[in-house]
């Protein structure tokens, strides 16, 4: 069953900025899914037209079946939604903010008491419960959001950079949860700008660049198409001139420190042991970026280029 379904979606502003241009995307009900693409490419217009915020010019959107245009209260039931703004009441307690939310949903006030406590809990914001919106860390008003768009149960969640601006340990911590609910059940759309963050979640991955999906499919096979990796050596010995290594594109960066480019086919073995022969050993390695984040700036980059010049 699709959790997700739009087709050749398209929204064109009334000043004639196209930002969306005929997008196909299919998300599979219990998936955890990555939209990925630079500002301005397009993820934010979709995510409003999905979740009714923004108007569509043409195309079609259902949300487990539910069409948009014909079923919308029902599409927009099985969606929750947590924005990329901080945007919960400053001056209301954490108890009535995500209350609050459950009576928009036809929600009692017994089953709304009973499913904030389970959300807060889950989330880390029970002993704050009493405390107003605007006494909260931002990592705390991120964990409120979330816990704000699940008291519904919305069988999708959307997120939109919900991890922007907070620690690494609450980040961590928010992919764990994220993780459990995702296992439980829950769809997971998530856009990010931390792209080591939907390499290490997501199944699967879509890329918007000038409001069109320029790459689409498994994480694992969208990462396969990377042509060449670069990867950050640090060295036992000290280097003053980078030596030659056959077939492989090496730049001295530091006394210490060397980079490599490895292309897709060539062997990281051959790579060890023509540092061996120059007299080199390695005493640490990693990627200079994330896969994903390479593969990325490599997609955009090209597309942006093309953009440019079919462009007046």
């Amino acid at each position: 069953m699709l959790a997700l379904a739009v087709h050749n979606l398209v929204k064109t502003y009334p000043n004639g900025m196209q930002a969306l241009r005929g997008v196909d995307l299919e998300v599979s009900a219990g998936d955890f899914f990555a939209l990925l693409g630079p500002n301005g490419a397009g993820k934010t217009t979709l995510i409003g037209i999905i979740t009714s915020l923004v108007t569509k010019t043409s195309g079609e959107v259902q949300v487990f079946g539910h069409s948009i245009d014909t079923d919308l209260a029902q599409a927009k039931s099985s969606i929750g939604v947590v924005p990329q703004e901080i945007n919960i009441n400053y001056w209301e307690t954490v108890m009535n903010i995500v209350t609050t939310q459950a009576g928009f949903y036809g929600m009692g006030a017994r089953e709304a008491r009973l499913r904030a406590e389970e959300c807060l809990r889950q989330l880390q914001l029970w002993d704050r419960r009493a405390d107003i919106g605007r006494n909260l860390s931002g990592g705390m008003k991120r964990r409120l959001m979330i816990a704000r768009a699940l008291m519904h149960r919305p069988p999708l969640l959307i997120l939109d950079e919900p991890t922007a601006g907070v620690d690494i340990e609450i980040r961590r911590s928010m992919w764990e949860f994220l993780r459990e609910i995702n296992a439980a059940g829950t769809t997971i759309i998530l856009t990010t700008h931390y792209l080591e963050e939907a390499e290490m979640l997501c199944r699967n991955v879509a890329i918007i660049n000038h409001g069109r999906i320029i790459e689409q499919g498994r994480m694992g096979d969208v990462l396969h198409e990377l042509q060449a990796e670069t990867f950050v050596l640090n060295l036992r010995e000290a280097v003053a001139v980078m030596p030659v290594l056959p077939g492989y594109a090496a730049t001295r960066i530091g006394d210490h420190e060397i980079e490599v480019e490895v292309t897709r086919g060539q062997d990281l073995n051959d790579m060890f042991a023509a540092l061996s022969a120059a007299g080199l050993h390695v005493t640490s390695m990693r990627n200079k970026a994330n896969r994903l984040e390479e593969l990325f700036i490599h997609l955009t980059g090209q597309e942006s280029q093309a953009a440019g010049e079919v462009r007046p």
